[in-house]
């Protein structure tokens, strides 16, 4: 059975788990044109593209194959905008002083040296939307050519050429003019966009569609288990984008009260006006005694701590902040494995810690549902998308 399809409004198309043609391995294409008849099939997982270091997934290779050349089960799509995540566009707005002309030639030096948007710092990428050129004769990701999509899996395994230099970006904005073609393996994932939405905004929510739907099915487990009322959960990063979707996910799936975690006061009235806490509190999640102190003072400690920033340095905050027994879910791409887990030990703390991969079944349906459904984190996100927010938003 293949992933979930969402109709007209924002179809989701992926190739099923476990399915797709043999992982086999054929030379890089030349050229360019539609797909080679006779070609033997690629690998599913775009283990063809990979240039170096041979025998690696295209996520932790250094350079990609990013020619336009099909093989019979890939998708080739018109690159519009690239979304960059917010760790990766911090990183890149501390080291070039955010001057327009100094982060587009960062970008375009990572993409023209890696084949790939994929920071060689923060090892992260983001996603992009663009209209599907031509699809291979094998593709199983069900889409067709004019088909506007966004794409759900990350820049940093995704074949990407640019060909106008950035021109269009001011710098500004995690969001990214573009012109140039991306390729679709045949099991990347992609959703065509929603029509009752604009694009930006469409594009703002799929980008983090992960962190509303693994919270939602972690605070439902959590709320089955729950003795009496439902889980208190705390999300840092309350007043951002994963985080407003992740209190509004939790809020549906049964938290008996969910404690939003901001770095500001603005950000505290951002979030109270938007509705999706019964708590707001503000703390620097850098801190962790002072984060703990914050979130027990507000009613926890949490049965679920949703991570949902982009600095590093928030695990001890996390891990402090959740009860006993509790669950802790990363979402931020700045967190350090070694910190979460040397940090929990060091402090004997009997909790779960999960790490958001961005993808849970129906991702992309629930997050542009609850965006849809929800007034306030619509808010949140046409203020972000209407200013050029920077990714320092995030945090917390």
């Amino acid at each position: 059975m293949t992933g979930p399809r969402l109709g007209s409004q924002g179809r989701t198309t992926g190739q099923p788990e476990g399915g797709g043609s043999p992982l086999t391995e054929t030379s890089p294409p030349q050229g360019s044109g539609p797909p080679v008849r006779g070609r033997r099939p690629g690998s599913p997982l775009g283990l063809h593209r990979v240039l170096a270091p041979a025998g690696v997934l295209p996520q932790a290779a250094w350079r990609l194959d990013a020619g336009p050349e099909l093989w019979p089960d890939e998708v080739r799509v018109r690159v519009e905008r690239l979304n960059l995540d917010a760790a990766s566009f911090r990183q890149l707005r501390e080291t070039t002083g955010g001057a327009a002309a100094g982060m587009r030639a960062a970008v375009g030096q990572i993409v023209a040296e890696r084949g790939k948007m994929q920071n060689p710092v923060t090892g992260s990428g983001g996603m992009l939307t663009g209209v599907v050129e031509e699809t291979g004769p094998d593709s199983p990701l069900g889409l067709a050519p004019g088909d506007r999509v966004a794409t759900l899996v990350s820049l940093s395994l995704t074949p990407l050429v640019v060909t106008d230099g950035l021109a269009a970006w001011d710098g500004r904005s995690e969001q990214v003019p573009c012109q140039g073609h991306a390729i679709l393996f045949g099991r990347s994932i992609a959703t065509v966009l929603p029509a009752d939405l604009p694009g930006p905004l469409a594009l703002a929510v799929l980008d983090v569609c992960g962190a509303p739907a693994l919270t939602s099915r972690v605070v439902g487990q959590a709320a089955l288990a729950a003795a009496a009322g439902g889980p208190v959960v705390a999300v840092l990063g309350a007043a951002g984008k994963s985080g407003s979707l992740s209190a509004a996910a939790a809020r549906r799936a049964g938290a008996g009260q969910v404690i939003g975690v901001v770095p500001d006061k603005a950000e505290a009235a951002a979030l109270r006006a938007a509705g999706l806490a019964d708590e707001v509190v503000v703390a620097d999640a850098r801190d962790p005694v002072a984060l703990a102190a914050a979130v027990h003072g507000a009613g926890g400690p949490a049965a679920v701590t949703v991570v949902c920033v982009d600095v590093p340095g928030c695990e001890g905050g996390a891990v402090l902040a959740t009860a006993d027994g509790g669950t802790v879910v990363f979402f931020s791409m700045a967190t350090s494995f070694t910190a979460a887990a040397l940090g929990a030990e060091g402090v004997a703390a009997d909790v779960t810690m999960l790490i958001g991969n961005g993808y849970v079944p129906g991702h992309a349906q629930l997050a542009l549902d609850l965006v849809r459904a929800e007034a306030g984190a619509r808010a949140i996100f046409e203020a972000r998308v209407g200013e050029g927010a920077p990714g320092g938003k995030e945090e917390a």
